[in-house]
């Protein structure tokens, strides 16, 4: 089982003058949405200005001069908004030539719309100087006909017709410059009222109708921005739960609720019960911080860093660039939030490179989709989720981070093998010395990785996050000045400019999962699904955890992993909860299902991205992924059934239950892949898992009749096979 030997020794030192400076290029490179507008001359400098004082606003506010609470998080959805329509289409774009684009009348009539969004935005101005003035409130005939009903009309004709609208990507069209002019007057508005006293009416009878249609604009602007940069998974999901507020009360059994009024309702729905709640706080404040972080490392290149020093650590192992695609999404997970970008953005070097050694298309692209999927379980940052968890759970970050160490060692574990034990079934050989980047080299620009060590080490330190994140972000910029990427004034512009753009999808869906969030809460349907969690516990605890894996698992499927664990949090986790389980536990049980729901067919959005690039089938690539992650659909059961591994125990406790379920995930990837030191037989492989699950369920009898079985088949092996087996097929 060891690697095909080298033949030509006397040939080294001519492999090493040949040996590449580096394979990885363009990894952080800006990937360039298919509906993403590319503007030119006076609108490229504006929309980057924009984009480089929304980035900065957030840096000064969180360290400088902080804003009013609901201020800030108002300004930081609506900045999101107007950028997002500024750069994003509706629709998709008319070539050169192109009979379809849109009519010129078109555009006088996006432009007449102008005529009532901006009367809207207006009326705010004359709004504040007569509560400036003393008015205690505005009249309610005033709020509705002279800003809500204009900003509604502006708003909906606006969405309506940007559908359709087709344009040449270079230019604004005037139905999106309608709906920025709206998305100023909502967040003006809402400010303007929320630093009053009738802030405290939200929700009642007495709050200013004005609250409600600037909510209900605002969630409209909400919803039509995440289906351009998210798709409309989170989109409809949104909607049916909107859908239920006004249809609950005609529902039967545990779904009925008594009902809320449009004014009861949307009153609430862009506060802190909402829009405005945890999802947005994150967002607002660690999310946008750590995406300016990840600008910054993509400005110095630690991407294309990252990928090289994969490869030369793993690239002359069997396999060796699926073993590369695992430690490099790893890598890219720390400064990568999406499973889905993870795939791009190292996929598309790693997938060619695993079919030129002998993997099929199928499998290349679903091992890039697993291992890119692991990178939002992967500390410090573990996505966005980690953020949302401890803002929910008032759980310190920094004992999340710690808490995900053993998971995420298991499941990356757990791919490995899986990649390994396959290659070795095939025969596939690792790339030659010339093919990879001479490991001595890039050893000497290992100060690349001081930005991520000093945020770890300021975060267990007992800095903020918010002052950690800054602290890395600057020494990234810093560390940047002795590598060959320096970053002057035009570079740290650059990368704030890119900050700013990268954050419009994040901000859009955690604006539009807590509009869902907003739901939850006011109707009271997750503690009715808790209660029902409660009557299937009755029956059996295990049942009650398979099905709230299947929930969280569908809410997740089709949307990113904030949005995801989000949704998740609010219906699944305080069922778990008031069923016996700890707090950590619980969320960490949702947050895994919601991140493996990138994987799970039929909706898996790393594994569509990874087929992409294969040019393999979707849903065979979907369901090849699904087996190579395995692990992560068992890790979370064992959180329940061991604690310790989530760091919940003694010492003793936390090392006998990490070293058990790591053999016990070596003997599953054993399982799945019909591979030990050598050829399974189907005896065997029932044997081996049957030790697997003893392993893996972690109590002190199962782990040694595990040790046992796993000790035996080690044996009968080894005695088979002398240590190694010829492969059953070629590569």
């Amino acid at each position: 089982m060891s690697n095909t030997p080298d033949t030509r020794p006397s040939g080294e030192d001519e492999l090493i003058d040949k040996a590449p400076e580096t394979i990885a290029e363009g990894v952080d490179e800006e990937v360039v949405e298919s509906n993403r507008r590319l503007y030119t001359g006076w609108q490229w400098l504006l929309f980057a200005t924009l984009a480089i004082v929304y980035a900065t606003f957030h840096l000064v506010s969180l360290n400088v001069y902080p804003m009013e609470t609901w201020s800030f998080r108002i300004v930081h959805i609506a900045g999101a908004l107007i950028l997002g329509y500024g750069l994003f289409a509706g629709t998709r774009f008319a070539g050169e030539g192109d009979t379809t684009r849109s009519p010129a009348w078109l555009d006088w009539v996006c432009y007449a719309l102008l005529i009532p969004a901006g009367y809207a935005l207006v009326q705010v101005f004359l709004m504040q100087q007569a509560i400036g003035g003393g008015a205690m409130r505005i009249e309610p005939n005033i709020e509705a006909w002279h800003f809500g009903y204009p900003l509604i009309f502006a708003t909906t004709a606006a969405i309506l017709i940007s559908w359709g609208y087709r344009q040449v990507r270079e230019k604004l069209p005037p139905a999106d410059l309608v709906l920025m002019v709206c998305a100023l007057a909502v967040a003006g508005y809402l400010i303007l009222i929320y630093n009053t006293p009738l802030r405290a009416s939200t929700g009642t009878a007495f709050a200013p109708i004005g609250i409600s249609y600037a909510a209900l604009a605002g969630s409209l602007l909400i919803l039509e921005l995440t289906r351009r940069v998210a798709g409309l998974a989170l989109v409809i999901i949104s909607a049916l739960f909107l859908a239920y507020v006004f249809a609950g009360p005609y529902l039967p059994g545990f779904l009925g609720y008594p009902g809320l009024s449009f004014n009861r309702f949307f009153s609430q729905v862009y506060t802190d019960a909402g829009i405005l709640g945890p999802t947005t706080a994150v967002s607002s404040t660690y999310i946008i911080l750590f995406i300016i972080f990840a600008a910054f490392l993509q400005a110095s290149k630690v991407g294309d860093y990252f990928v090289n020093f994969a490869f030369a650590a793993a690239g002359r192992a069997r396999g060796g660039p699926a073993k590369v695609s695992i430690f490099a999404s790893g890598l890219m997970g720390m400064i990568n939030g999406t499973s889905a970008g993870n795939v791009v953005s190292t996929g598309s070097l790693t997938i060619p490179l695993m079919k030129k050694v002998g993997y099929p298309g199928r499998s290349a692209g679903a091992i890039e989709a697993a291992a890119s999927t692991g990178g939002q379980i992967m500390p410090p940052i573990m996505g966005a989720g980690a953020f949302i968890m401890a803002e929910v759970t008032g759980i310190p970050y920094t004992e999340i981070a710690v808490s995900a160490l053993i998971p995420a060692i298991l499941y990356f574990l757990s791919v490995y093998c899986m990649v390994d034990f396959e290659a070795a079934r095939k025969g596939m050989r690792g790339m030659r010395k010339d093919e990879i980047p001479l490991f001595s080299k890039l050893v000497k620009q290992v100060y690349l990785f001081a930005p991520i060590i000093i945020l770890i080490a300021a975060l267990f330190m007992g800095y903020s996050v918010i002052r950690a994140g800054t602290l890395a972000t600057a020494s990234a910029a810093v560390v940047s000045w002795i590598s060959p990427n320096k970053m002057g004034i035009r570079e740290i512009l650059k990368a704030l400019q890119l900050a700013g753009n990268m954050s419009i999808q994040i901000i859009a869906v955690c604006a539009c999962a807590g509009l869902i969030v907003g739901v939850i809460s006011l109707t009271g349907v997750g503690a009715r699904f808790s209660s029902l969690l409660l009557g299937v516990a009755g029956v059996s605890q295990l049942l009650a955890l398979f099905f709230a894996m299947c929930i969280s698992i569908l809410l997740g499927m089709g949307m990113p992993t904030t949005a995801a664990y989000a949704v998740a949090a609010s219906v699944v986790a305080p069922g778990l909860i008031n069923i016996g389980i700890q707090p950590l536990v619980a969320h960490f049980f949702v947050f895994y299902f919601a991140v493996v729901s990138a994987i799970t067919p039929p909706v898996a959005l790393a594994s569509y991205a990874a087929a992409g690039i294969s040019g393999d089938n979707a849903m065979g690539t979907s369901v090849a992924s699904f087996k190579i992650g395995l692990a992560a659909f068992i890790v979370p059961f064992m959180f329940y059934y061991s604690p310790a591994m989530l760091m919940e125990g003694s010492w003793m406790q936390i090392l006998r239950v990490g070293v058990t379920a790591t053999l016990g995930i070596v003997l599953l990837a054993a399982t799945v892949q019909a591979w030990f030191f050598g050829p399974v037989k189907v005896w065997m492989r029932l044997v081996m898992l049957l030790g697997a699950m003893f392993m893996i369920y972690g109590g002190i009898y199962t782990d040694i009749a595990g040790l046992a079985i796993g000790g035996g088949l080690f044996m009968l092996q080894r005695g088979s096979h002398g240590g190694g087996a010829k492969p059953v097929a070629s590569g």
